[in-house]
Order: C-alpha cells, then sequence, then structure tokens
C-alpha cells in the first residue's frame, strides 16, 4: 500500500511541477508575447507592402492616362493651330511640331534630355590653372 500512495504522489508531484513550469514560467510568457509581436508585425508589414504596391500600381495608370489625354490634347491643338492659322511661320507656332504616328502609338514624345557635361574643357585641370606655392 505505501508504494501505491507514493506512485500517487509521485504522479500529483509530476502534474503539480508541469503546471507550475508552464504557467509559472515567466521567460516563457514573455517568448510567447514576442512571438505575437513578431507576427502581428509580420501581417503588418504585409498589407502595408501590398497597400504600396496598390497605390504605386494606381499611380502608374493615372500618369499613363494623363500621358495619353496630354498628347490628345496636343495633337488638337496642333491640328487647330495649322488649321485656323495656316499662313503662320513655323517658328512662330507654338504647336508646329506634330507628332508621327510611330511616336503617337509609342507613347513616347521627343525629349531632349539635359547633359550632365559640359561641351568643351572648362580650363579647371590644366597645368596652367594649378598655382604652385
Amino acid at each position: 500500500m505505501t508504494w501505491e500512495y507514493s506512485l500517487i504522489g509521485l504522479v500529483v508531484g509530476l502534474i503539480i511541477g508541469a503546471l507550475v513550469m508552464r504557467f509559472g514560467n515567466r521567460k516563457l510568457r514573455e517568448q510567447r508575447s514576442l512571438q505575437y509581436e513578431l507576427e502581428k508585425s509580420k501581417a503588418e508589414l504585409a498589407d502595408y507592402r501590398e497597400e504600396l504596391t496598390n497605390h504605386f500600381a494606381r499611380s502608374a495608370e493615372l500618369l499613363d492616362n494623363m500621358a495619353h489625354d496630354y498628347r490628345q490634347l496636343y495633337q488638337h491643338m496642333a491640328k487647330g493651330s495649322n488649321d485656323l492659322l495656316p499662313n503662320l511661320p513655323s517658328e512662330k507656332n507654338p504647336f508646329a511640331y506634330q507628332l508621327t504616328e510611330s511616336e503617337a502609338d509609342n507613347d513616347q514624345a521627343p525629349v531632349q534630355m539635359p547633359r550632365d557635361y559640359s561641351e568643351g574643357a572648362s580650363g579647371l585641370l590644366r597645368n596652367e590653372n594649378l598655382r604652385t606655392k
């Protein structure tokens, strides 16, 4: 009968010890709390990335529509200026340039890109300009 009491005491002790370790361990609670915060942050980041992607996709669509509308307006103004002012010299006509069909279909207007260099040497690095002390 003694060994039965000791076996029951051992089982009850193991259960109580497991419960104390499970619910009484502060580090385990902190770990779970941090894990929850990490998962929450990951979900928020995924939502933010999706929102950002949607925003830029919509912005690109609106810019494309705006470029198309601007191109149509420019073609309308150029046609109107040619029809209404046929004798106006091309240098005085602000709409003298007409988009070709390939430019209108390609959505590419001719652009004069600025250069990041000058045409000739500036003389900054010539030997005669360097002063010797």
